[in-house]
């Protein structure tokens, strides 16, 4: 324990507050009020312990500690009925952030984890780098069993960490430590009221602060297992965590939606992304479109990228979208409602290429839509649409299930109107004038949206490939590339001019 000069400035320049959860203490609860280091007790901007609907005497036992021990900035709060381990820790972050504490260390009522180690915490606050400080046992894993961590949990602590930090691409010693610091701005910042209201809330929190970028930090604790009764079921909890980050992980990709894991890091997580990946539509439309073709509009284009890309080797490319496109470069960039008469304001039979790529099924009417992108393509234009299969095998395997999970990326997307098949997608076009000359397929954009690592590049070029294999189901998307036909009244003219 280091409780030097840095501490006591902290504790008087910021708020904290330790925030204790109880339930069924009446044994515990006394001394670990009496373990607070007694210099540190009444230098807290309050200490608050929420009992979780206790059947014993633990109230009465923490208000009897508090009043003899001289806290001074403490309250006794209890929960109208038992939330559970995650669901009391949730209303002890909405507190915090109520209070408008700067940060809330997490303290277990039954004495496992030693406040003896409260300084060593908050000095490693001082970094204003750092998120969150987690204390961990097993920096050194032998001093866990030294502290009678029993041998099941050791084991089980050591693989489950190692699985999770491989899942996560994260570093931690530890992942099921309760004794916790956070930053409440942090807090502020995730869902964590969407988590689980058991034992493994503990891990979803880790996963949001680590997809939202966030610093965590471990300082070394010792292990302290004594009388205190343990109401985790082992099994259950590691199989929870496990479901958790397998959760996030294809929650990222968009073939699952979790509320909880809505989050995202970075300026770009609400854009279009550009895709990189050799098996990706905008690298073969880069790749297919070349200096021959004169104007190309880019219908959708989001923020202009693959417009941007375009307009170096063709000489006229718009990129139009219902935000006027930043990133267009060389494009011309026009703000238009794809869901307005468009080929009136772009001009009919101006343009060489169409592009719709993921833009159809954002529209309340593809059809009119088809017939628009019609109107503006020269006699013989071409157009090269893509869209999601909501015939893809997940997408079939969750129906299966029960379930039509929408989400904020994918062929779920929360903002999809209309949902297509290869065949319907087809026809669409087909009965708007243009003839069907190609239908490409591609797998989902796992190496766009990993970490670029070997594993997801060679898992990139898998699904792709098993997407032409078996496109109904197994291609993530496709693209259509469409040949404007000449209308009845153009077929007119040129037979009665």
């Amino acid at each position: 324990m280091n409780f030097d000069p840095k501490t006591q400035r902290l504790l008087a320049r910021k708020k904290i507050a330790i925030f204790i959860v109880m339930y069924n203490a009446e044994h515990f609860i006394e001394n670990v009020l009496k373990r607070i280091p007694v210099l540190l007790r009444n230098k807290f901007t309050e200490i608050f312990i929420v009992d979780d609907s206790s059947t014993d005497r633990s109230i009465k036992k923490a208000l009897i500690a508090s009043k003899n021990l001289g806290y001074k900035h403490i309250r006794i709060l209890k929960t109208p009925y038992n939330r559970g381990y995650g669901g009391n820790q949730k209303l002890g972050y909405l507190y915090a952030i109520k209070r408008k504490f700067d940060y809330v260390i997490l303290l277990h009522g039954d004495g496992q984890y030693a406040p003896e180690s409260l300084p060593d915490i908050i000095n490693a606050l001082n970094d204003i780098s750092i998120d969150a400080v987690f204390g961990s046992r097993m920096i050194n894993k032998w001093d866990a069993l030294k502290g009678k961590m029993p041998v099941y949990k050791w084991i089980g602590n050591i693989i489950l960490t190692y699985i999770e930090n491989a899942l996560l691409h994260a570093h931690l010693s530890e992942f099921h430590s309760g004794y916790r610091a956070y930053k409440v701005a942090a807090l502020s910042s995730i869902p964590f009221e969407k988590n689980s209201d058991g034992f493994h809330f503990d891990t979803e929190i880790i996963i949001q602060l680590l997809g939202m970028g966030k610093q965590i930090r471990e300082i070394k604790i010792p292990t302290y297992y004594g009388m205190e009764i343990c109401h985790v079921n082992g099994i259950s909890y590691a199989f929870q965590c496990l479901k958790s980050v397998i959760k996030y992980n294809i929650s990222r990709f968009g073939i699952f939606y979790e509320p909880k894991f809505d989050i995202a890091n970075g300026s770009t997580a609400n854009s279009y992304l550009l895709k990189r990946s050799p098996f990706s539509i905008h690298q073969y439309i880069i790749k297919t479109l070349d200096n021959r073709t004169k104007t190309v509009i880019d219908l959708g284009a989001n923020e202009g990228r693959l417009s941007a890309i375009l307009a170096k080797k063709i000489k006229k490319v718009i990129s139009v979208d219902i935000k006027k496109p930043t990133q267009s470069g060389k494009a011309k960039a026009l703000m238009v409602d794809l869901e307005s008469a468009f080929d009136k304001k772009l001009g009919r039979g101006v343009y060489d290429i169409a592009l719709a790529l993921d833009v159809i099924e954002h529209l309340k009417n593809p059809e009119m839509t088809a017939a628009r992108i019609f109107n503006i393509l020269k006699p013989s234009g071409v157009l090269y649409a893509s869209t999601g299969n909501i015939a893809y095998a997940p997408i079939r395997l969750s129906l299966l299930l029960g379930m039509f999970n929408y989400g904020k990326r994918g062929i779920l997307d929360l903002t999809h109107i209309r949902l297509f098949t290869t065949d319907s997608f087809r026809r669409l076009f087909e009965q708007h004038g243009f003839r069907v000359k190609n239908i490409r397929y591609f797998g989902p954009p796992i190496f766009d949206l990993s970490n670029k690592n070997i594993v997801f590049k060679l898992l990139d070029f898998i699904l792709y490939h098993a997407a032409q294999v078996w496109p109904s189901l197994f291609a993530y998307q496709f693209l259509i590339e469409a040949q404007r036909l000449d209308s009845v009244d153009e077929i007119y003219e040129k037979t009665f001019r």
